[in-house]
């Protein structure tokens, strides 16, 4: 890299790519170099977002470009590992959108390329850099919560529905990211239902369960076809218990200062009751509401300068891809739990 302000360029100007493209046209430590799509309407919407911007109608062409340090894949899923196999091969440090790749196979050829060309591989999964996310992983670390429960998600909408990946591959992949991010235990196995409403499609609804050696255990929901939209998540801990909700823009976290506990004088043959813990405050906390995406560039283009390393690289991508495949089979068992220990 011939500056210490890397030129970067976008590839796929449709969903995502305009956010990402925006995102590093402002934080000033980048340098937005161009942006590519084979589509010629979505060009010029580029071209009327970014006046002044190299625009690329060829991927080839900007592999080419030596003036290029990075490209960041924001196309969809089925490309993502030729296309970043390709970066990676024309020696250029990759952004790629979540999921990595749409099999463990393909995923992992990226991952040991980029670790064979000495090349940054950064997965955009966008949670992991939210101000909230982070906050409430502080919260777990320092041991406020005490011993975790359970996570349990909602995720849900009406639309967009994908026409390459299921509701598992699209919105389920940002609750194991959150999962991954927020626990340093691995599931043991995972168990999966849902079903498509539509012929011919993908998976519209879908319920998720991680099992952990250690009794936590996470479930996730995920569902295109809700009337309401839905980005609620529950943690619940030993000491502390917390509700997570992405669409309110005030008091995205509360922090219940809850918890039961079974009491020693039973009540019949085998009941005991559960008493509550403590009925204190609910505490909403403070943190960073600087937008995810803009955090996730600037750690980029840091890791690009080798001051930082990579928060969501190859290793949680492969976890990620491996769940998502293994509840991809344990739905097609009716929901029977499919193992996730050892080594592929």
């Amino acid at each position: 890299m011939g500056s210490d302000v890397p030129n970067i360029v976008v590839v796929g100007f449709g969903y995502w790519g305009p956010n990402m493209a925006r995102n590093f046209a402002h934080i000033g430590s980048a340098n937005l170099a161009g942006i590519c799509d084979g589509n010629p309407l979505m060009l010029e919407k580029a071209k009327i977002a970014h006046p002044g911007v190299k625009l690329y109608d060829s991927y080839d062409e900007v592999l080419r470009d030596d003036s290029v340090d990075a490209v960041v894949i924001a196309t969809p899923v089925s490309t993502h590992a030729p296309l970043a196999l390709k970066a990676l091969e024309a020696d250029k440090h990759i952004l790629v959108e979540k999921p990595l790749a749409g099999n463990y196979h393909d995923a992992l050829s990226v991952v040991e390329a980029a670790e064979k060309n000495g090349k940054v591989l950064l997965v955009d999964h966008t949670f992991c850099y939210q101000g909230a996310i982070r906050k409430i992983k502080e919260l777990i670390d320092s041991h406020q919560l005490g011993d975790l429960y359970y996570f349990d998600s909602v995720r849900v909408n009406l639309g967009l529905i994908q026409r390459d990946v299921s509701v598992l591959w699209d919105l389920a992949v940002h609750d194991l990211s959150i999962i991954g991010y927020w626990i340093k235990e691995e599931p043991v196995a995972v168990s999966c239902t849902g079903s498509s409403h539509f012929e011919g499609k993908p998976e519209d609804v879908a319920y998720l369960t991680l099992f952990y050696s250690g009794g936590f255990i996470a479930h996730v929901h995920v569902n295109w076809l809700s009337p309401v939209k839905l980005r609620t998540t529950l943690l619940g801990g030993e000491k502390k218990m917390i509700v997570f909700d992405d669409l309110d823009p005030v008091e995205k976290i509360k922090v219940y200062d809850r918890g039961v506990v079974v009491e020693d004088n039973p009540v019949g043959d085998n009941l005991a009751p559960l008493a509550y813990r403590r009925t204190g405050d609910i505490w909403m906390p403070q943190f960073d509401m600087t937008e995810a995406i803009k955090v996730e560039a600037e750690h980029f283009v840091n890791c690009i300068r080798g001051k930082e390393s990579p928060i969501t690289g190859g290793k949680d991508a492969l976890r990620i891809v491996k769940i998502l495949e293994a509840a991809e089979k344990s739905l097609r068992l009716k929901g029977e739990p499919v193992n996730l220990e050892g080594d592929r």
